[in-house]
């Protein structure tokens, strides 16, 4: 089992940041990839950024290119997602989620993820 445990939502102007953290335990040394997935009002989930406990290069959905860092820490189990010039389409609940399974780039990205947090709001205002 693994415990995914997000923080750092809140509320922010356009152009603004925020930084989420997502706090793994449990059989963290079996998770493979770490995700950030987001969910608007009225859409469906959809994943944001990926990365892998054991390296390897991030990869990111096209609408957060070059404004979200995803970066991770495995001395403390965590997983972070920088989130600059935020935009109010970013307004979302922010998902964090762990898939003990292999996968590698944007393969990542079509995968089932197996342990996920109870989100966090981001509101971007305009």
């Amino acid at each position: 089992q693994v415990q995914l445990v997000e923080s750092g939502g809140g509320l922010v102007q356009a152009g603004g940041s925020l930084r989420l953290s997502c706090a793994a335990s449990g059989r963290t040394f079996s998770s493979y990839a770490m995700g950030w997935f987001r969910q608007a009002p009225g859409k469906e989930r959809a994943i944001v950024t990926v990365i892998t406990w054991s390296g390897g290069n991030p990869y990111y959905a096209d609408s957060v290119k070059g404004r979200f860092t995803i970066s991770r820490d495995n001395a403390k189990n965590t997983v972070y997602l920088q989130m600059n010039s935020l935009k109010p389409e970013d307004t979302a609940v922010y998902y964090c989620a762990a898939r003990t399974g292999y996968c590698s780039g944007y393969g990542c990205f079509r995968v089932k993820y197996d342990y996920w947090g109870q989100g966090t709001q981001v509101t971007v205002s305009s």
